[in-house]
């Protein structure tokens, strides 16, 4: 056999073996975690249950958390809190941008669990990724313009300056739209943070997979740890002991249903939580400001004036 013919048959050998290898391989399964602390742990009670897609064929088994779970994030939200209110409103922007370009680089890997999770087809799936991605880009522009909107000089009749100043109020959980995958839990997730509160998120019971990956974004976009807290499984078991949490300071109930809503209001009450009612929402329409103000204090100074000069005049 010539050299040639040699080579020749080397290279189907191992384009043959090579084909055999991929036929045989076994695929990597994802497995998902809760994203809590800047950390990926499994749900300390070690529960999982099965998430399918809009089908019904079994795609992964998530993480069912517990109220541990819970605790531990609203122990994380906490802790990350003064910081991130601290920070300046541009360096809020800076990140939240970040999360757009992050999450522009893994668009397939959304798009798919997008299409799986609201039985979409792959183009519209990606318009939904797409307005996703811009939605976070919003909310970046917002950080730094939020408090011109509610915020600025009043009017009084006295010798004094009268400011008011928007502040977050705190730590923040959000009860995810369950059926808005990913618009629709980026449009609750986003303005929380843009104003500097911190968030523990529950996500959508039967379409968690997206909000899970999204963790893994948040990780590695220059978020500090426990600034966002996702947590995955039965949404009464978790959003009624974080209803009731004394260090939660507000709690968005946009993915609690009427009969879950009304309970969570009157467990909200005892430490007087700020709530946002649930409401029929077009995700894909302008998301105007009022998620951002929805969780913002309001804190007033006054200060007296002095005069100036022989003149007696003010400033």
């Amino acid at each position: 056999m010539s050299e040639k013919s040699a080579e020749k048959s080397s290279v189907k050998s191992a384009e043959k073996s090579a084909e055999k290898s991929e036929s045989t391989r076994l695929g990597v399964f994802k497995t998902y975690k809760l994203y809590v602390g800047g950390k990926f742990p499994r749900s300390e009670s070690g529960r999982v249950y099965e998430v399918s897609d809009a089908k019904g064929n079994w795609l992964a088994n998530a993480p069912l958390s517990s109220r541990k779970d819970a605790r531990d994030a609203v122990v994380a939200a906490r802790k990350a809190f003064g910081a991130w209110s601290g920070a300046t409103a541009y360096n809020r922007g800076q990140v939240l941008y970040r999360v757009a370009e992050m999450l522009e680089g893994r668009k397939e890997q959304f798009v798919r669990e997008v299409a799986e999770a609201e039985g979409l087809s792959k183009s519209k799936a990606a318009a939904v990724v797409d307005a996703a991605i811009d939605r976070w880009v919003w909310y970046a522009g917002w950080t730094d313009k939020i408090g011109q909107i509610v915020g600025g000089a009043n009017p009084v009749a006295g010798p004094y300056f009268n400011l008011s100043t928007p502040e977050p109020t705190g730590v923040v959980t959000v009860v995810a739209p369950q059926d808005s995958s990913f618009l629709g839990l980026v449009s609750v997730i986003a303005p929380v943070i843009a104003t500097g509160n911190t968030a523990v998120v529950i996500a959508g019971e039967n379409v968690p997979l997206p909000a899970l990956s999204l963790g893994e974004v948040l990780a590695t976009s220059d978020l500090p740890g426990g600034v966002v807290n996702v947590l995955s499984g039965r949404t009464a078991e978790l959003a009624l002991p974080l209803a009731a949490h004394q260090d939660v300071n507000a709690i968005d109930l946009t993915g609690a249903g009427a009969e879950l809503a009304r309970d969570l209001e009157v467990a909200a009450a005892d430490n007087l939580k700020r709530v946002l009612r649930p409401a029929a929402t077009d995700w894909a329409a302008d998301p105007g400001t009022h998620r951002l103000t929805a969780f913002l204090e309001t804190k007033t100074v006054w200060h007296p004036t002095g005069s100036l000069g022989a003149s007696g005049s003010a400033y």
